[in-house]
């Protein structure tokens, strides 16, 4: 009993850490809501639901009534009436009524998208390659002497696994895993502007509920705030090339203090910092781990 509830613990406490949001296989739902803006699009797409599933019946319900009660052999002389006011009005103001109950909150849903609530604190621009992603980090205001952070993003090759220490396949999906993230701090409003150097492509975070268009020559303002730290993976959205399943997404939301320690160390050492915050995160993971194994042990026990 101890070992099964040890387990169950281990891998709440690990699973959870590590891999935020990815698909699924045979995935039919969204994937869980990591900022306030995707919490709002679950919101609505539930919200319309409750228009969509009763019109569906309606509908299907009208044209099986039709088609039995109509039928040839049942009403072989057709009704000459061509109009009727009543249902003619309630024809025309329902679906007005509808539309309005819908319009409204998602044209509050949209200017949500592109007005965060509060001032954004970190600045990165995305820019989209063939096939890859390139990041830069404004440095932070006060801070313009800083050392400049900007790197690229590459599909992780197989042969590369071992060697970035990331061979575990759950938490570093093929495909899905990078060589180098996008690292942002927990509960931090950040300001994403998204480009592309060569072709249309587009940068999208299921979980973060963000898809914005990569263009060359033209900048894309977003913005998102996550609030649970772990990795999250996305994918170019635009079919771009013959490499476009090629160039994931990969965010790691980090703690205020691993970032501000990645983002200090990043533009001398960029391996030596990612090193680093991967050793940051395995060390409190194995400590949540901890904690949470010394908290069930009086309840295991009884």
């Amino acid at each position: 009993m101890k070992t099964v509830l040890a387990s169950l613990l281990a891998v709440a406490v690990s699973g959870g850490a590590a891999n935020a949001a990815k698909p699924e296989q045979w995935q039919f739902t969204l994937q869980p809501a990591a900022t306030p803006i995707m919490e709002q699009i679950v919101w609505f797409e539930e919200y319309t639901f409750w228009f969509i599933i009763p019109i569906v019946l309606l509908v299907l319900f009208l044209l099986l009534f039709v088609v039995f009660r109509f039928r040839e052999s049942r009403n072989p002389v057709p009704s000459r009436t061509s109009h009727n006011t009543i249902i003619e009005v309630i024809w025309t103001a329902a679906p007005v009524l509808i539309l309005l109950l819908i319009a409204i909150p998602s044209f509050n849903l949209l200017t949500a998208q592109y007005t965060p609530d509060t001032e954004p604190e970190l600045t990165v621009k995305a820019t989209g390659y063939q096939w890859y992603w390139g990041y830069e980090y404004q440095p932070a205001e006060g801070a313009e002497d800083a050392e400049a952070v900007s790197y690229d993003s590459i599909i992780l090759a197989d042969g590369d696994r071992e060697g970035s220490g990331k061979t575990d396949l759950e938490e570093y999906p093929r495909l899905l895993a990078v060589d180098n993230e996008m690292v942002v701090p927990v509960d931090t409003t950040v300001r994403l502007l998204v480009t592309g150097a060569d072709v249309i492509h587009a940068f999208a975070m299921p979980a973060f509920g963000i898809k914005n268009d990569a263009v060359p020559g033209r900048i894309n303002e977003t913005w998102f705030r996550a609030e649970r730290e772990g990795l999250y993976y996305g994918q170019c959205s635009e079919i771009c090339g013959k490499d476009h399943a090629f160039m994931p997404i990969a965010i790691r939301v980090v703690s205020r203090d691993q970032y501000n320690n990645f983002i200090q160390s990043a533009g001398g050492d960029l391996q030596g910092a990612f090193t680093q915050l991967l050793a940051s995160i395995e060390a409190d993971k194995s400590k949540k781990l901890a904690d949470a194994s010394v908290g069930a042990s009086p309840t295991m026990t009884e």
